[in-house]
């Protein structure tokens, strides 16, 4: 019986250690630059050889220059992940810029592997993410209207936005902790896959006529 308790701390600390690293996985040497030419496939990117490793391999420059949000939503999303500096291959780390024109939006999303930390650089923006389904079948908004140095958290895998609710341009930045968080826009997702998603299921699941289920269906179809 006395072995009983430390064995079970020692469980619960191992459980809770592998939870710590679910997502992208610990460097397990100094780097592992991203070899984009390599044809293995791999949870990842493939170590290209240390000897070879550049500053460019850790750089990326131009971050300060505006997006072009001249669009529908009036935003842009500059993303810097391990696509764009290799160097970053098992860091669990990426960024982005946000650019918005005046009540411009970064429409409801998710990223499937990433946490992200929020920093308004300029501007007023509206932000907020909706919980999952909680045990009263509600799912709760949890928004603020965000300034000039405000952060804010975005949890991992939960639909959130960022809305422009000032009359000039604003800016933020955004931290991930995966070196690819990946990204589910909603809209996009539901109503412009490809192929789409059969009209007799979105029309029950959104209570929809089917002549808008269709039109919604034209404006985020993969064409547009």
């Amino acid at each position: 019986m006395e072995m009983a308790a430390p064995l079970l701390v020692f469980v619960l600390l191992s459980l809770a250690s592998s939870l710590t690293f679910a997502f992208d996985p610990s460097p397990l040497q100094d780097f592992c630059v991203a070899d984009n030419k390599s044809p293995v496939f791999v949870n990842g990117e493939v170590c290209k050889d240390a000897n070879l490793a550049q500053a460019s391999d850790f750089f990326f420059p131009g971050l300060d220059i505006p997006g072009n949000t001249n669009n529908r939503i009036g935003s842009n999303v500059t993303l810097v992940n391990v696509l764009r500096i290799p160097g970053l291959n098992t860091l669990g780390v990426s960024i982005a810029r946000i650019d918005f024109a005046p009540y411009g939006l970064n429409s409801p999303h998710a990223h499937p592997r990433a946490s992200e930390i929020f920093v308004v650089q300029e501007g007023s923006l509206y932000a907020g993410f909706v919980t999952s389904n909680l045990a009263n079948g509600q799912n709760r908004l949890i928004s603020k209207i965000l300034n000039k140095g405000d952060v804010f958290v975005f949890p991992i895998g939960l639909i959130h936005f960022q809305f422009n609710v000032g009359k000039t341009d604003a800016v933020a930045i955004a931290h991930f902790n995966s070196q690819n968080p990946g990204i589910i826009t909603i809209a996009n997702a539901v109503f412009g896959s490809n192929p789409p998603i059969s009209d007799d299921v979105l029309t029950k699941a959104f209570d929809l006529d089917k002549k808008v289920v269709d039109f919604l269906q034209a404006q985020f179809g993969p064409n547009q």
